[in-house]
């Protein structure tokens, strides 16, 4: 018989391509960013850059910032993404497909257009003001951007579907019969929801939010265009110092500030809830559901009672449907929210006028025509694809491996294998892209496909395996062990045996890594140089210049494109699955 060791040969072999991705091109960047903090000009030790840091209290004050609009931000997107992942996840063939399409349409829209959208819908002149003041409801124009509550607009828009999308795998695997269960015991609907569903649900919750919590730390876009100087945030600091200053000890010192924040937050989520649950595995830690203790009981009965109590309400005055109806309104509420940036964009890209503006003055081609006509866009446009394609092919072709690996294999010190896989999920982005920048500078790597195609591959390769190890979790390892006493070989049993059968969930996975590559921005910043741009770079760099209806037309086209994309690898998959 073999034994433990020998068998875990093949598990950490399986490792190694995401060791080597992992390890040479995201733990070796940072980790030389922040050594830059700690050794001056002639390589001596110093903390100079740190006492320049705690000195101020502005750094302070700004880290704290961060962390309001990122707590803010993770409670918003979970309290309006709960019900719609519910609903997509009791949702049943078509249903389904449609609501995930609303709730993907702000992954296919460009993330710096989206924000465009936002000034214009929000501002003094926008679509919301103008509404209000025709309606009567406001006497003058209401300042909703260039403060906190825009910022958060901005924010919960973006990483609201990252919250739905983590939350709807946990709450699948929900056995509906506990809750026929609880009715048939008496438990009235809030009763059933708050001291049953909820406590199941819990380890989604965590985890979206933990996902949810850590992306917005990283974030410089929206709090730049959507927020005054008192909302900055700690990443838009770090830029400050590399691209304005080249200060990079110091960059280093402010991205050492933000990773420690992270860190202390990731391990008091790990020793709550448990570390598996990002993989949407249930948690591993005891007593760390809501409903695990006494408090936690007596809460979520309390909660139960007042839902009750409001249902009541809603039918002694006759509202039909009572929290049914509450629940479905909101639903819709979230997903226009979701929807209306990108739908805005659509008539605005017919504008004859030279400025993104509502209302628009229709209707023109000329944007679509200039998009045609020039080099620039086709070329960027061009790039976009090919390195999306070819980072999304690498992140399958080493994150698969690894998802095999922990699922198949009982290996020593799992859990600090899963933390070293999902870190990039966890750093802040901005940390990894000026990481990687300063590391491609020594290689040549600055304005080429391969360091691309490697920067976004770094980002991917955590949804890759995640997605995949889901799908491993509900796999029939049986079939592998009857082709195994057939006679099968290992290698013939994978091709034709469980490749095939898990077809869907790589096909998943891939499109998940094409789109975080596609539009990703913070790395393209950094490491396109200034003659190689890929689509969302060049947006950007549009966008400085002037905040034209190109934008618009750009971000229309990208839409049908990758939706078309979309539409057209589900109906292969469901070809082959027949």
């Amino acid at each position: 018989m073999m034994s433990p060791n020998r068998q875990n040969v093949g598990g950490w072999a399986l490792l190694i391509p995401i060791a080597v991705l992992l390890g040479g091109f995201f733990l070796y960047p940072v980790a030389r960013l922040l050594g830059l903090s700690l050794f001056d000009g002639s390589g001596h030790f110093t903390l100079l850059q740190y006492s320049r840091l705690f000195g101020s209290p502005v750094y302070v004050s700004v880290l704290w910032t961060t962390l309001q609009i990122a707590f803010w931000t993770t409670i918003v997107s979970l309290i309006a993404g709960y019900p719609v992942a519910y609903a997509i996840s009791r949702a049943d063939g078509q249903s389904r497909a449609r609501l995930m399409l609303w709730v993907l349409l702000p992954f296919w829209t460009s993330f710096l257009v989206r924000t465009f959208a936002w000034i214009v819908l929000l501002g003094r002149t926008g679509v919301v003001n103008d509404t209000l003041l025709k309606l009567g409801l406001t006497k003058a124009p209401l300042d909703l951007i260039f403060n906190m509550a825009g910022v958060l607009v901005g924010m919960v828009h973006a990483l609201m579907p990252l919250a739905i999308l983590t939350l709807v795998p946990v709450m699948e695997k929900i056995n509906r019969d506990l809750e026929r269960a609880a009715s048939i015991m008496g438990a009235r609907g809030g009763a059933t929801f708050w001291r049953v569903y909820f406590p199941l649900s819990f380890p989604g919750v965590a985890a979206a939010g933990l996902l949810v919590f850590i992306s917005a730390l990283g974030f410089f876009i929206t709090p730049a265009l959507l927020g005054s100087p008192k909302q900055t945030m700690i990443g838009q600091l770090i830029i400050q110092q590399i691209q304005e200053m080249m200060n990079w000890p110091f960059a280093g010192a402010i991205s050492a500030l933000l990773i420690t924040a992270t860190v202390i937050i990731f391990l008091a989520y790990d020793r709550l809830v448990g570390m598996s649950t990002l993989a949407g595995e249930a948690s591993d830690r005891s007593g760390s559901s809501s409903g695990s203790t006494k408090i936690g009981k007596a809460c979520l009965a309390l909660a139960g009672r007042l839902s009750d109590s409001v249902s009541s309400s809603f039918g002694a005055i006759g509202i039909s449907g009572g929290p049914f109806a509450v629940g479905w309104a909101s639903r819709v509420f979230v997903l226009l929210f979701l929807s209306v940036p990108a739908l805005f964009l659509i008539p605005v890209s017919f504008s004859k006028g030279a400025f993104i503006e509502w209302p628009p003055t229709l209707i023109s081609s000329q944007w679509y025509l200039a998009i045609a006509e020039s080099p620039q866009w086709l070329q960027a446009g061009t790039r976009s694809f090919v390195v999306a394609g070819l980072s999304a092919l690498l992140a399958l072709l080493i994150g698969t491996p690894a998802a095999f690996a922990l699922n198949r294999f009982d290996l020593p010190g799992k859990s600090g294998v899963l933390a070293l896989i999902l870190a990039p999920l966890i750093v802040p982005r901005i940390v990894t892209a000026v990481g990687l920048f300063y590391l491609f500078a020594q290689l040549g790597l600055i304005g080429t496909t391969l360091g691309l195609v490697i920067g976004h591959a770094v980002l991917s390769v955590p949804y890759v395996t995640i997605t995949v190890m889901a799908v491993l979790r509900h796999h029939d390892w049986r079939l592998e062990q009857a082709a195994s006493t057939m006679g099968a070989r290992r290698i013939a049993t994978l091709r034709r045996i469980t490749l095939p059968l898990i077809r869907n969930g790589l096909i998943a996975a891939y499109l998940f890594a094409f789109v975080t590559s596609f539009d990703e921005l913070t790395v393209a910043l950094f490491v396109t140089g200034g003659l190689f741009g890929t689509l969302p770079k060049q947006m950007w760099d549009d966008a400085l210049l002037k905040v034209s209806p190109t934008l618009a037309a750009v971000s229309v086209v990208l839409l049908i494109l990758i939706t078309a994309f979309v539409v057209i690898a589900e109906r292969l998959s469901r070809a082959r699955k027949v």
